[in-house]
This record gives structure tokens, sequence and C-alpha cells, in this order.
């Protein structure tokens, strides 16, 4: 009888806790727990797996929380390589098929870029392939906004991040924020990105190379514009000549997002329009007027 009652007692435990869920008042938050749980449960069901293996999994999210840091979120990379993020952001994107798509901020983003003159020089150390950025940043109806925020961040030549190569490049490299002028213009140079490999150093990284999840990302720079009135736009630019374009490991290349990197005498330029959704305070102004 003990050992029936003990062989027994993980499928009762878990029609118990299925019962004490499902008695909760509701809310998103607890149908968010159910609904994970009802899956977890059925995958122990369907794989049976070793107490040791539970041992593994907690361990491993243990590990998570060891590598994440003020430099470096784990936690962020875990969920942007299981595409939990993109397929979040693909629910809540514009609503105006007129604004540029928006991506992951990624693991490296920092909120604290500093603020910088146009036309400033992100490089801040090291070498690169010269590049020139001019921008324009519009609501959905093509018209200029003036005095919109832009954040940019990017990859070194070698493409690491200074977050995750603090011993090789100085605090901010290739990070600034910039104000668009009365014409919703801006420009700024720095150095050419490279494409890059998720880091493979961390628990995150391990488990997508040991299943065999791509960890390449195309080249790209990243933009995070705000304006009044308007949707704040988190986006990134991809250069398409780079051969990983088509198997980012964080699913965001979309073909309005593809940029071109058109070669110069001095470096290479590219030019970039950033399209903002407008909030639903000032959309609903606009369709009341």
């Amino acid at each position: 009888m003990d050992g029936h009652r003990s062989g027994s007692s993980g499928q009762d435990g878990t029609a118990e806790q299925r019962q004490r869920l499902a008695a909760l008042p509701p809310g998103r938050l607890g149908d968010a727990v159910r609904m994970i749980l009802d899956h977890a449960y059925d995958v122990v069901a369907r794989l049976q797996p070793s107490a040791e293996e539970l041992d593994a999994l907690v361990q491993f999210l243990t590990d998570v929380g060891y590598a994440t840091d003020a430099r470096r979120q784990e936690w962020v990379l875990l969920a942007d390589v299981l595409g939990l993020t993109d397929a979040v952001m693909a629910g809540v994107g514009p609503g105006n098929s007129r604004a540029t798509p928006s991506t992951l901020p990624g693991p490296f983003y920092r909120a604290d870029a500093p603020a910088l003159a146009m036309g400033a020089n992100l490089c801040r150390g090291g070498a690169g392939q010269p590049l020139v950025v001019t921008g324009l940043v519009t609501g959905p109806e093509g018209d200029p906004l003036a005095g919109a925020e832009v954040e940019v961040w990017h990859a070194n030549a070698e493409g690491r991040y200074e977050n995750q190569d603090p011993d090789n490049q100085p605090e901010h490299n290739l990070r600034g924020r910039f104000t668009a002028n009365d014409e919703g213009r801006f420009h700024f140079r720095s150095i050419r990105p490279a494409g890059y490999s998720l880091p493979d150093d961390g628990p995150v990284g391990q488990l997508a190379r040991r299943i065999g999840l791509s960890l390449d990302r195309p080249a790209h720079i990243h933009f995070a514009v705000s304006a009044p009135g308007h949707q704040r736009l988190v986006t990134s630019i991809f250069d398409g000549s780079d051969p990983a374009i088509g198997r980012d490991a964080l699913f965001s290349v979309k073909p309005g997002l593809i940029g071109d990197f058109r070669p110069e005498k001095s470096g290479v330029s590219l030019s970039v329009v950033l399209v903002l959704d407008r909030d639903a305070a000032s959309q609903r102004s606009s369709e009341e007027g």
C-alpha cells in the first residue's frame, strides 16, 4: 500500500494543485500561472523527468540569476532566444501599418546613454570603418516630429557591446542620445557595426548550443525613439549585406528594417526613417476632431 501511495502521490498533488488554482479569483496573473502549469504538468506526464533532471532545471534557472548583473541581463537573453519577447511584441505592435516595426531592445540596452550634440561621434575608442547616419522621425501621416528623443546603441567592429566588453571598450562606447531638430531630423557619426553570435559563455547560450538553436545575429543598429503624443518605438536597422540576415537568432529581421549601408569615399552611410504610431489619447483626440 505504501508503494502504491508513493507512486501516485505526484498525480494526486498535481490534481490538487490544479483544483487550488482553479479556485483562485479570475485575473491575468492567475490565468497565466494556471496555463503555464497546465503545460508544465503535461510535459512532466509525457517525459517523466527524473529527480536529477529537475535538479538540473533548478540549477539552470539559478545560473541564469547568477549571470545577471547591472551590465548583463541573462533573463532578457533567455526570453529573447526562446522567442518569447518577439511573440509578445508582435501582439502589441503598432496598430498603424505605416509605423516602423518594433524589435527587441536586447540584453545590452542601457537607459543611461549620454546626451550628445547633433553630429557627434558615438565611437569613443577602437578602430572601425567610419559610418555616417542620417535620420528622420515622423508620425504615421509623415509629419516630422520636432524634438523627438533618439537613443542609439550598437556593437563595435568585432560585434561586441561595451557593457559585455568593459575591459576593452570605454564606458558608453557606441551609445548616445540625440534630439531631433525642428524638421524631425538627426545625424551622427560612428563606426560600422559587425554581426555577432549571442554570448555562449553563460547558461542561455550554452542551452541554445546544446539544442541546436542559431546564435547568429546580423549587424544592426538599435534605435529607441520617444515623442509626445506618440508611442515609444524600439527598433533596429539591419545590414542587408550581412550573411546572417536570414537566420537572426532573435527573429527580429523584417522587410522594413533592412538598411542599405552605402559605400562612401571615407566609409559608409546609412539613411533611416523612423515612423512612430500615435498613442491612445492622441488617437482618440484625432478621431473626435
